[in-house]
């Protein structure tokens, strides 16, 4: 697999979609949203993969928190209580959201007992475990973004991440094409192209897996409410102008004409693919002539050690 963008990702409104400070709902107080609920549940299944893991991170980095589960993130916290933590958000008003949740009060006794919390990019080279949770699907060039993980990740770190797979959307998809209109989303990438490119960025033992979760909804406009707080359609054909209420009205009725009996459900499926990989230890490229700097020399011993 070549180093190339996705091809229906616009770079554009991903970094619109990045940089946006907060969902566009918010609770019902007027306070800023939580994170999505299925993010939180995705974040949750995948934490429960960290109990084959023996490796206790020392110092970790949560990738996007907000969006990707704040819920989660104090599970993380619980499992390695005495590890270090960055927080990274590449928005400044999630960055402060993140703040707002996640850091203690002065007083409080865990703010002094317990590791230090930093709301910062980490230093390369300085992890032991990097957490990702449903955010490559919506990044336009995933493979740079694994590339830097690799680097900020210390040697024998580990990664984990989640995002939707091809399956995800597929009913809302079909629903589309029958209409005439563009597509309600970005294609997402398949589990084993995410394998191909943790290699080759340099990542050892790659475990890719899958699994389907369907949601269902009362209404056609709880399904979309739903939607909005996922994510946005990143896709370079998506409809270039604004939507009126006829369009809303027709995507209504055809989402409610969807359901299966009088007063029945609609439902959406999510593929989700999990996957983790490790650094290995850097390998000394041997030519017919090699020239290796000291220091080089003595960071690959003192890594085989």
């Amino acid at each position: 697999m070549t180093h190339e963008l996705p091809p229906t990702i616009d770079p554009v409104a991903a970094a619109r979609w990045a940089a946006l400070s907060m969902p566009a709902s918010a609770g019902p107080s007027g306070e800023a949203p939580a994170s999505a609920w299925l993010h939180e549940e995705v974040a949750r299944r995948m934490e429960e993969r960290l109990a084959w893991i023996k490796l206790r991170p020392q110092q970790w980095a949560h990738w996007e928190a907000v969006r990707g589960g704040l819920q989660a993130h104090k599970l993380l916290a619980q499992r390695y209580p005495d590890a270090g933590c960055f927080v990274v958000e590449s928005s400044p008003g999630r960055l402060q959201r993140a703040r707002d949740v996640l850091s203690k009060p002065w007083w409080h006794p865990g703010r002094w007992k317990a590791a230090p919390t930093r709301f910062e990019a980490p230093p390369e080279g300085s992890l032991q475990m990097l957490w990702a949770n449903m955010l490559l699907h919506q990044v336009a060039d995933p493979q740079a973004l694994i590339a830097h993980w690799h680097r900020t990740l210390a040697v024998d770190g580990f990664l984990m991440f989640s995002c939707f797979g091809p399956d995800t959307l597929r009913e809302l998809r079909e629903l589309y094409r029958a209409q005439g209109w563009p597509a309600p989303a970005h294609e997402f990438t398949d589990m084993h192209d995410w394998g191909d490119m943790l290699v080759q960025a340099g990542f050892a033992e790659p475990v890719m897996d899958m699994e389907r979760i369907t949601l269902t909804f009362p209404t056609p406009q709880r399904l979309l409410q739903e939607l909005r707080e996922l994510g946005r359609n990143l896709h370079p054909g998506r409809f270039a102008g604004l939507r009126g209420r006829g369009w809303l009205q027709r995507l209504h009725e055809a989402l409610a004409a969807q359901a299966v009996g009088d007063g029945a459900p609609l439902s959406l499926t999510f593929e989700i693919n999990y996957g983790h990989a490790f650094k290995p230890a850097p390998r000394l490229r041997v030519q017919a002539e090699s020239l290796v700097s000291l220091e080089e020399m003595r960071r690959t011993l003192r890594q085989r050690k």
